[in-house]
């Protein structure tokens, strides 16, 4: 009986941070066996990111659940050729080094497909393998600012803010793992693997909405830009004060600006032209944001503010902090925060997986692995290596392993 939905799958993964390991994650969590190799004699640099408690660090626990680790000196060749043999034993290979990183150790797409033909390799990286900006160093917010989205965060008039959320990395992953489970469909009709190009860039330009097709279709007449509090089209449709939090209200179609009139007790402003339709409330975005704030002023509590409006369906939600967000009953309910358990570091909540399937409604236990804490059983595995000849590569320096 299958465990989950990618039961029977192996991914070698060659990951590090945020968004190669956002892929195999979630591999992991639909039941596909992950070896996770890591460079000695440190792992993945994630394992120095707090928090950490005697070298144990939270933050890789949460990235890397359900896989195993093997750690091996890649600047050695015996690693190398152990990796070769280890190639045809798996469906897919995901990396997320600089753009010829993986190349240079010998592991290039052209290798690794003589190796395994059927083999689904996924490249991760910040500006994609081709182009102009190929080989520049990259991380999330690199990605961010060339695709035009940091420039929509923040003030009208003031300096582009970064969120402290990695939005592209944890979408590029997602990206990544739709493209591997495509690509092993498309495997399992014609027997043939490929090689895909996933980047941080391509991923965050893709969350472009009404951006790019308004200045284009508008040959330049109209453009996006950051607005603020408030969306620069719509009102109201923005973050309101309130008595204790910041409030999000998105009410600008004509039923749900309606309930606010109805909850705010002013059924007038129905009637009112200056509200009547949806540009003219944008025309008269300023006064609205004076009365809804003014009300909310005026209420017991931001709670009752929010029910009203809620009973009314007008969509609104307050702007809760991480603390606040974890303790939220519906998210405990659906386990979209998780208490975990881990062997070292103890209990603590991460993100749930974010997927749900009905023929696997629970999650899978899963468990970080310590570092190069499965170099004897892949070896043993899927070479079928000795431990007399395991720990002879120990001692060759070739394997790495360590208590964290």
């Amino acid at each position: 009986m299958l465990r989950h939905l990618l039961d029977g799958y192996r991914v070698l993964d060659f990951t590090h941070f945020i968004a190669g390991p956002t892929a195999t994650r979630l591999m992991a969590g639909m039941g596909a066996e992950v070896v996770k190799v890591e460079r000695a004699p440190h792992g993945d640099p994630a394992r120095a990111i707090e928090f950490i408690r005697d070298k144990r660090s939270a933050y890789f626990i949460q990235q890397n659940r359900g896989k195993q680790s093997l750690c091996l000196d890649l600047k050695k060749p015996a690693a190398i050729e152990l990796l070769k043999r280890l190639i045809p034993q798996f469906d897919v290979l995901v990396e997320n080094f600089a753009p010829g990183v993986i190349g240079q150790m010998g592991l290039d797409y052209q290798t690794v497909s003589s190796l395994n033909p059927r083999i689904i390799m996924c490249s991760i990286s910040a500006l994609g393998q081709t182009g102009p900006l190929a080989h520049d160093p990259g991380f999330d917010f690199i990605g961010q600012a060339y695709a035009g989205i940091t420039s929509l965060i923040g003030e009208e008039d003031g300096p582009p803010y970064m969120p402290m959320v990695a939005i592209g990395d944890v979408s590029t992953g997602v990206h990544a793992m739709g493209a591997i489970a495509c690509a092993l469909l498309y495997r399992e009709k014609t027997g043939e693997g490929q090689y895909i190009d996933v980047s941080l860039l391509d991923s965050y330009f893709h969350c472009q909405t009404v951006g790019v097709e308004l200045y284009s279709a508008s040959g330049g007449k109209f453009e996006v830009k950051r607005s603020g509090l408030h969306h620069p089209f719509f009102a109201p449709a923005g973050t309101f004060r309130g008595r204790r939090w910041y409030i999000i209200i998105l009410a600008w179609l004509d039923q749900h600006w309606r309930g606010v009139c109805e909850a705010m007790g002013k059924p007038e402003l129905l009637s009112d032209p200056r509200f009547a339709d949806v540009n003219s409330r944008a025309r008269h975005r300023d006064e609205i944001i004076q009365l809804i704030e003014e009300w909310l002023a005026s209420m017991p509590d931001d709670q009752r503010s929010i029910d009203a409006l809620r009973a009314r369906h007008v969509p609104v939600a307050p702007v809760l902090s991480v603390a606040e967000a974890m303790h939220h009953p519906h998210l405990v309910e659906r386990g979209t925060v998780r208490t975990i358990t881990d062997r070292l570091l103890g209990e603590f909540q991460i993100p749930g997986f974010p997927l749900r399937f009905s023929r696997f409604p629970e999650e899978l236990e899963l468990e970080a692995p310590l570092l190069g804490e499965h170099n004897e059983a892949v070896l043993a595995r899927y070479l079928g290596y000795s431990r007399e000849e395991v720990n002879r590569l120990t001692q060759e320096g070739v394997l790495c392993s360590a208590g964290y």
